[in-house]
């Protein structure tokens, strides 16, 4: 019994104060921006665009594990990275991945 009381007393707390609901999001918000492109885009395209690891989506080997044997079969491949030589930052600090211009 003693054991319950003190249960009971150590979880009591007293009264709680009320909690406020969560805001709404904002009705004027942008729609965020896809973090992959949609299958079947142009490969090359302003849309063939993989944001999470800032590649192209056709050749991003983060995402597509089946694409790593290509870049391996032409020597651009980085064991220590584990992704293109082409998109290793690490290895290649001056790197730069620029996303094509969107066609308007």
């Amino acid at each position: 019994m003693s054991l319950v009381l003190a249960f009971l007393i150590a979880c009591s707390t007293g009264p709680t104060a009320p909690v406020a609901p969560a805001p709404a999001p904002a009705a004027t918000a942008a729609p965020a921006e896809a973090i992959h492109a949609d299958a079947g885009v142009k490969p090359g395209s302003h849309e063939d665009w993989c944001a999470e690891h800032a590649v192209p989506e056709s050749q991003c080997t983060q995402c597509n594990t089946s694409l790593t044997a290509a870049f391996k079969a032409t020597d651009d491949w980085c064991d220590e990275h584990g992704l293109p030589e082409s998109h290793c930052k690490k290895c290649n600090p001056e790197l730069k991945i620029e996303r094509p211009a969107k066609i308007q």
